[in-house]
């Protein structure tokens, strides 16, 4: 399951930090260090989403 967790990790870790440098971009915050811990928080928040959905296709 390690595999597709990582697998998965590359597809929705870049979807949240995109998410989430967006909202700031939206919101006219587009600083440099603020898109960069913008993508940093997406992509580690990532992790136990990605590891949610790795069970759920692992268990369907």
């Amino acid at each position: 399951m390690m595999w597709l967790t990582i697998i998965l990790h590359m597809f929705v870790g870049t979807t949240v930090a995109s998410v989430g440098i967006i909202g700031l971009l939206v919101t006219g915050n587009a600083s440099l260090v603020a898109i960069g811990v913008a993508a940093l928080i997406g992509y580690v928040a990532a992790i136990p989403l990605s590891v949610v959905i790795a069970r759920a296709v692992k268990n369907a």
